[in-house]
């Protein structure tokens, strides 16, 4: 097993830009997104439906990089009303909008044949419909000006792989993967691109709730490096994907992954 590299300091990659992220409060990806999006100076409004853990992650990261560049609002991305309300406060603290970045996901464990339709649907309507919610709010709003945009949607390795009782869960991110691709398409003509990325294992807390140590122990086996993806690491190539090293990318989906299978 190896361990995890040293932690890269910010290069003003995103300086000067605004970026919504969904689902960043705590310790997962959004969390280590928004914390990588300031190192690299942009501004940032994140959601979470956990309002009181996205209250203390604001206010750390805002006594930490400035309260100008920190807000927050509570958001359930299956909530049309509460999506516009984001992407509007966004607007409102910065006058226009930059980058979004659509971390919103729900996972689960269940065999298809004893799979109910409301576990099927709950999963559905969080990582795929949350996801279109998002980048349509986000297009409608970036198409309106010159500026261009980007948009980076958090698909997965299990998009393309299969899994034991994850069928909801690999259908929505296989879906995440071709709204990409299509949402690209359309947003091409105005400036914006769209990418994806498609973690395998990337460790954080609630992971940890929802699997089991056996899975765990299973997925990592499967990690050439013999170890997990710190969040940081793919809040590496989110970065990557938001700033203008990867200007002519677009309809792509990048695999952060050392998966062997």
């Amino acid at each position: 097993m190896t361990t995890p590299p040293p932690y890269v300091p910010g290069h003003a990659l995103l300086d000067g830009r605004t970026a919504v992220i969904t689902a960043a409060a705590g310790a997962g990806i959004g969390g280590a997104t928004a914390r990588r999006f300031l190192e690299e100076g942009a501004r940032i409004v994140i959601g979470d439906t956990h309002a009181r853990r996205l209250k203390e992650s604001a206010e750390a990261l805002a006594e930490e990089f400035g309260a100008d560049r920190v807000a927050a609002l509570p958001c359930d991305v299956t909530d049309e009303q509460q999506v516009a309300a984001l992407f509007d406060l966004a607007q409102e603290q910065h006058g226009h909008l930059d980058i979004v970045v659509n971390n919103a996901g729900l996972g689960g464990t269940a065999d298809l044949v004893e799979m109910t339709d409301e576990q099927w649907s709950t999963v559905l309507d969080v990582t795929l419909n949350g996801t279109f919610r998002c980048t349509r709010a986000a297009l409608r709003r970036m198409k309106e000006r010159e500026r261009g945009g980007v948009v980076v949607n958090n698909a997965s390795v299990i998009g393309w792989r299969a899994q034991r009782g994850q069928a909801h869960y690999a259908a929505a991110k296989a879906g995440v993967m071709a709204l990409t691709r299509c949402a690209a398409v359309e947003a091409a003509e105005y400036g914006v691109r769209v990418n994806a990325v498609a973690p395998s294992l990337a460790m954080h807390p609630h992971l940890v709730k929802v699997t089991t140590p056996e899975l765990l122990a299973e997925l990592t086996e499967r990690e050439a490096f013999g170890r997990y993806a710190e969040p940081w690491e793919v809040a590496n190539v989110i970065v990557f994907l938001a700033s203008g090293y990867s200007s002519y990318m677009t309809g792509e989906t990048v695999s952060v992954s050392s998966q062997r299978a």
